[in-house]
């Protein structure tokens, strides 16, 4: 059974979720318009511990539907899906399953991880600091991946993944920004987000898949210039 810490707000469920919609509606126009275009948010949530973690890590730096079908795959391939079982199984039978070189080598080691002692129960129950430093801590797991982990494995109502690229390009077009925020600037923007970072996330998450696609190619159309 995994504790939860006693942080001032868990997201684990649909009414926490619309009271932080509402905190942030009072406290943020910008938020306010957001879900007045995108409405109510889905609550996303993965299960806690090692395949919660493999799942965030096997969605690095892909698209949503890429890194389901690459997951459904590794469902197949490792089972169940434990650190355990999960080093039984071959590199050749991880890279066809569609995991690149990099989180093979990324699993293996958090795999090892836990069986030297690596406690994520554990971990559950910490600080978002503490949970955020153990993590990232490991190889190939940085602050995006920590970051997910916290908001959807733990709920942690105030994670915030900065260095995402479609929060900086929501947060660009939401804002009307001349540029897409970098990392430290976005932490900085949502300062004023506290204590529900984590459920202007999800805001932003839904507002880019659903504001006009035209908007957002032209107001991030400088990343691509030289």
């Amino acid at each position: 059974m995994h504790k939860r810490a006693q942080a001032a707000h868990i997201i684990l469920s649909d009414d926490a979720m619309r009271k932080g919609i509402r905190a942030l509606r009072r406290a943020c126009p910008h938020l306010r318009l957001v879900h007045d275009h995108a409405g109510d948010p889905p609550l996303r949530q993965h299960t806690p511990g090692f395949e919660g973690l493999a799942r965030i890590v096997v969605g690095q730096q892909l698209s949503l539907a890429s890194a389901q079908a690459i997951w459904g795959r590794m469902q197949r391939t490792v089972q169940p899906m434990t650190p355990r079982a999960f080093l039984l199984v071959s590199d050749d039978e991880l890279r066809a399953a569609g995991l690149s070189k990099g989180k093979v080598k990324t699993l293996r080691a958090l795999s090892e991880a836990i069986a030297a002692g690596l406690d994520l129960d554990a971990l559950a129950s910490a600080s978002d600091a503490k949970v955020h430093d153990a993590l990232t801590a490991l190889p190939g797991i940085g602050p995006w991946t920590a970051d997910i982990y916290l908001l959807f494995c733990l709920g942690r109502a105030d994670a915030f993944a900065a260095g995402d690229l479609a929060l900086q390009i929501a947060a660009r077009a939401a804002m009307s920004l001349d540029d897409r925020p970098s990392r430290d600037e976005l932490f900085a923007i949502a300062e004023r987000w506290r204590p529900w970072r984590g459920v202007a996330a999800h805001l932003l998450w839904a507002y880019y898949k659903v504001v006009d696609r035209s908007l957002l190619v032209q107001k991030n159309a400088d990343a691509a210039r030289p």
